[in-house]
């Protein structure tokens, strides 16, 4: 195919704010070090990509720049190696994935550990590095990820970060087939994911706790049980809505608890659902002022023998795992398609809570 100089592209005009900007852009040229150009047909929007461009996470080091190319979800066809991808398996007309790590060393410890999110050299896509909410990007060659056939591109956009996170955070729950999970967050973006993976791939029986707009969505997805949290008051101190949950889990309560929303309310509530031996597994991050998790204290953790882990991203097993699932059909994600420019109401629509599923961007 013919090969553009310009490309339409979403930035961040107004990092800090809700706010994005369809800009011309050069197409840019895969460099040395095993780079490929990838022309996008689609990008997932996450909710990072909204903490990313109103600069709500305190955890990043550096306020997010202004004309950022946000987005780190994109799928498309390679259609040029550049130098130095002689040696790569990769040929012109693969389908690859860009995923929120761009970039990994592959040679500091957490790399060679098996956890190349973690890369003490890694690039963002969309944080100080292009993202995918542009119809052209380069990505390394020995890092971008192959989508298997079976699987539509509207369908693996999300997986490459949604996907491989909830994946990741199911598999370091240790919870064994016929075991009680809770998801809290079970009808957002990621949560109505998880739901899926852990009921229909992993034989986990699924407690789903969100909004009551939610409770169709968290139900189809294969959850046992749904729990609104509107039902319950917010004054005491979650002893409600634990002895709720404890009882659809048998009593006891839940083997592992998966958050994936930033609430710290729900954070809260997750460590109390826990039966002794318990898994809680931090996925969702907290927004601006961020507190320690209530009812975390040494003694409580001590006596019950709770596990507290944390989830930042899946590596790249994670990732052909949890695509290989998904090209099987049994993973259904709730997706919307919509057009470029209307990425700053999709944001809006995000802030408010009130989307569910994803979204997905059509680039043509």
């Amino acid at each position: 195919m013919e090969i553009p100089t310009t490309q339409k592209a979403l930035v961040y005009d107004e990092p800090g704010t809700v706010s994005t900007k369809l800009v011309d852009l050069p197409v840019p040229e895969p460099g040395q070090g095993e780079e490929v150009l990838v022309p996008l047909t689609d990008s997932g929007v996450c909710h990072s990509d909204m903490s990313v461009m109103t600069n709500s996470w305190s955890t990043l080091p550096e306020p997010t720049p202004k004309r950022q190319v946000g987005g780190h979800e994109g799928v498309g066809e390679v259609v040029k190696l550049g130098p130095g991808t002689h040696d790569s398996d990769l040929n012109i007309g693969d389908r690859v994935g860009i995923k929120w790590t761009a970039s990994a060393c592959g040679h500091c410890q957490p790399c060679q550990a098996g956890s190349d999110g973690l890369c003490f050299n890694q690039s963002i896509s969309g944080y100080y590095t292009p993202g995918t909410f542009q119809q052209y990007v380069v990505g390394p060659a020995n890092y971008v990820t192959p989508i298997p056939e079976g699987l539509s591109s509207v369908e693996a956009a999300p997986m490459l970060c949604a996907g491989i996170t909830v994946y990741s955070a199911l598999r370091r729950s240790h919870a064994q087939p016929g075991q009680w999970v809770v998801i809290s967050g079970a009808g957002g973006g990621l949560g109505h994911i998880a739901v899926q993976l852990a009921s229909r791939a992993m034989g986990f029986r699924i407690v789903g706790v969100d909004h009551t707009s939610k409770a169709d969505l968290v139900r189809s997805s294969g959850a046992e049980h749904f729990v609104d949290i509107t039902q319950f008051p917010k004054d005491d101190e979650s002893a409600t809505i634990t002895a709720h949950v404890k009882k659809l889990c048998g009593g006891l309560g839940a083997h592992a608890a998966i958050v994936c929303t930033g609430s710290n309310a729900a954070y809260a509530q997750a460590l109390s659902f826990l039966r002794f031996n318990g898994t809680l597994v931090c996925v969702g991050l907290p927004e601006h002022e961020v507190q320690p998790i209530a009812n975390a204290s040494p003694g409580v953790i001590v006596a019950n023998q709770y596990t507290v882990t944390g989830c930042a991203v899946g590596n790249l097993q994670d990732t052909v795992e949890t695509l290989r699932i998904a090209a099987l059909g049994t993973i259904k994600i709730h997706t919307r398609v919509e057009k470029m420019t209307e990425l700053t109401s999709i944001f809006r629509e995000i802030k408010l809570g009130k989307l569910q599923g994803r979204v997905v961007l059509d680039l043509s």
